[in-house]
């Protein structure tokens, strides 16, 4: 199974386990005399499965991160940094925005409110890290199609 294949089972697992959540909740309570339209220990046991098969994943794709790489860097620290580009461009993306807010003034005599950066400036890097950001993700994508899962 390829590393992108794994990706995508851990995502249904995920949902899997948040619908059988809910059934399990709507289940749980019932008026006196009638039965539930599941029964919860079903449910709990379904559940139990689905958790263990999501563990079980979890380490692989972890494991397969770590090991595998390229031009000497893992994929566990590509991921790395792409965290931490979006956490950056999203500072960036943020300090534009309130760098860019108009203050309108009635007369000449109100204060003038200016901005304390250069928001051409930031927003050319918002554009470079963003590309940097595109092209990375791109890298990993492949990497997630071309890895098989440990």
């Amino acid at each position: 199974m390829k590393l992108a294949e794994a990706l995508q089972l851990r995502a249904d697992l995920n949902r899997q386990i948040a619908q059988l959540r809910n059934r399990i909740n709507n289940n749980a309570l019932v008026q006196d005399g009638l039965t539930p339209n599941e029964n919860p220990y079903e449910l709990l046991k379904q559940l139990n499965s689905s958790i263990n098969q999501l563990e079980e994943l979890i380490f692989r794709i972890n494991l397969t991160n770590c090991y595998t790489t390229v031009e000497n860097t893992s994929l566990t620290q590509l991921m790395a940094q792409r965290d931490c580009l979006i956490i950056r461009i999203n500072a960036y993306k943020d300090l534009v925005e309130s760098a860019s807010e108009n203050t309108a003034r009635a007369t000449r005599t109100e204060i003038l409110i200016k901005p304390t950066v250069e928001v051409k400036e930031i927003q050319k890097m918002v554009d470079s890290l963003s590309k940097q950001l595109r092209e990375l993700d791109n890298k990993i994508q492949q990497i997630n199609w071309l890895a098989e899962l440990m």
